[in-house]
């Protein structure tokens, strides 16, 4: 077995050692084997899989290669601790999030932002969303960019796409390119609850 290693760096400079350990190891672990059954399948040895898992040496890209193969994953699966030191979590609590309302026109309604995050080229936003029959005035369509999943939590409602109506009713879902124009044509019900979740480039 040949095993390649980068410089070797100290670890208080750097953390990507130990990330990559960190990814190895829980990859090595999801598979169910022993770093031995990974040199075999790797032609990796065994004390240099230790030694990586440990943070312990900068593996080359040709050491990475050989283990992501021998682990039926995309090299980049090695890599996922390193990109970032900090990353943003939203924990949403039963009955909570912020409650806004949403004034379009002559149409109002009701909604609860679950989750917001924005990166660069990317910005994501859940919402839970009411809508209430009794309003007369027509909710809006909209037209944008990105991806859009809708789920039905209560109630009826007619869903455009485009061209196309859709029945929804509590438990249906919709997924969706936000591209065509899109939103609640019809409350069908007293009351209309669905979650919307869209993911867009900046």
């Amino acid at each position: 077995m040949t095993d390649q290693v980068v410089n070797k760096k100290p670890l208080s400079e750097f953390g990507v050692d130990e990330a990559v350990g960190k990814a190895l190891r829980a990859l090595r672990e999801a598979n169910n084997l022993t770093a031995r059954d990974l040199a075999s399948s790797s032609n990796v040895s065994a004390a240099m899989i230790s030694r990586i898992e440990n943070g312990q040496v900068s593996p080359s890209l040709s050491t990475l290669e050989a283990l992501a193969r021998a682990l039926e994953v995309p090299i980049v699966s090695l890599l996922r601790e390193t990109g970032t030191a900090t990353a943003d979590i939203t924990h949403v609590k039963a009955g909570k999030g912020l409650e806004s309302t949403r004034v379009a026109g002559r149409h109002s309604h009701d909604f609860v932002a679950l989750g917001f995050h924005r990166r660069p080229g990317l910005e994501f936003e859940a919402l839970m969303v009411t809508l209430d029959r009794r309003d007369d005035s027509r909710p809006p369509i909209y037209n944008g960019h990105g991806c859009l999943f809708v789920y039905a939590l209560e109630g009826e409602a007619i869903y455009l796409y485009g061209e196309r109506e859709i029945h929804l009713q509590a438990g249906d879902s919709l997924s969706l390119d936000a591209e065509l124009r899109y939103g609640i044509k019809e409350v069908l019900t007293p009351v209309f609850r669905f979650l919307s979740v869209q993911a867009s480039g900046r």
